[in-house]
């Protein structure tokens, strides 16, 4: 190991130990669901927008709160609303009569944690809203830009679109979240425990264990994790995969995907990958770090065909395949 990764390496193993303060105080709210609770604390530090799927009543929405709550930073929520406007989320001007200008008056959007609640539920127009502030960290209000707070963050939550009152997400702005998770119901054990816990009036309450300069500080180290360039040709290789599957021996994928991922999915593949070692304790990235998280940052960025829906296939059964066939370095 050279002395420049081992370095890295006593970064890591300091930095990361917010991250288990993190799990143990969420842990005082939220029962089970390590999987989703993870992810989010990697999309905190990859650096990168989340969107959580699941139906109604699976703590998506308590999740977000409860770990921003163990931030000492800034909040907000908003509730999507089919008669939500783009300046309830950004903010507007407003005319002053007295002085006989404009004056701007900020949106919810100004924050470091936003919880886009419900987001499909509201129409196009306020979901395009959110683009330039998810790309660009900055939001234009008549012909003034502000650059928004490090570190700002979208987490999304939605209902699955076949639910009624729901607007399918514009394909562009689904391309910048990072992650799509699809939230699962809790096993027989944790909805015993979560009975117990809400059956009183008196619900634990979670305090702030770490600090946005602690998350910025994790994201530099985070940064100079590890990668090999076999790993890069490797990610390179996946992503090739969902677009031309013939050329990678998946002749059986051509007629199931409409169009694969985009090349955002590949740096999105890296960034989390090395923030996936770095919450392991390590300075260096695996492949099976890809592997991990290659369904949540792909599934959202493969379009199926009619004829793979048909036989009842979503883009899940074409990430498996893929990362079934293409050789792993």
């Amino acid at each position: 190991m050279s002395a420049t990764l081992q370095e890295v390496a006593r970064e890591v193993e300091h930095q990361a130990l917010f991250v288990s303060k993190l799990r143990e105080e969420v842990a005082r709210v939220i029962v089970g669901q390590r999987y989703m609770v993870d992810r989010v604390l990697l999309a905190l530090i990859a650096d990168g927008h989340i969107l959580l799927e699941g139906v109604p009543g699976l703590a998506k929405t308590t999740t977000v709160k409860t770990v921003a709550q163990a931030i000492h930073t800034s909040f907000a929520r908003i509730q999507f609303t089919p008669d939500l406007l783009p300046a309830d989320l950004i903010g507007t001007r407003i005319f002053r009569p007295q002085s006989g200008d404009f004056a701007v008056r900020t949106g919810p959007i100004f924050t470091n944690l936003l919880l886009a609640d419900e987001i499909n539920r509201a129409p196009a127009k306020v979901q395009s809203a959110l683009l330039e502030a998810m790309q660009e960290r900055q939001v234009t209000i008549g012909d003034e830009t502000f650059t928004l707070p490090e570190p700002f963050l979208v987490l999304a939550t939605q209902n699955p679109i076949e639910q009624e009152g729901t607007y399918p997400l514009p394909e562009a702005q689904i391309d910048r979240f990072m992650l799509k998770l699809h939230v699962a119901y809790p096993d027989k054990t944790e909805e015993v425990e979560i009975m117990r816990r809400m059956s009183t009036r008196e619900q634990p309450r979670v305090s702030p264990v770490t600090t946005p300069d602690e998350i910025l500080d994790a994201r530099r180290v985070a940064d100079r994790v590890y990668v090999d360039q076999k790993l890069y040709d490797y990610v390179v290789e996946l992503v090739f995969a969902t677009r031309y599957p013939k050329q990678h021996g998946l002749d059986g994928l051509e007629k199931l995907i409409e169009y694969g991922a985009s090349p955002r999915a590949s740096i999105f593949l890296i960034r989390a990958a090395k923030a996936h070692a770095f919450m392991e304790g390590r300075a260096y990235v695996t492949p099976q770090d890809i592997k991990s998280i290659a369904p949540d940052v792909l599934r959202h960025r493969i379009l199926v065909t009619y004829e793979a829906e048909a036989q009842d296939l979503v883009s899940d059964d074409i990430i498996d395949e893929v990362l079934g066939k293409i050789d792993v370095p």
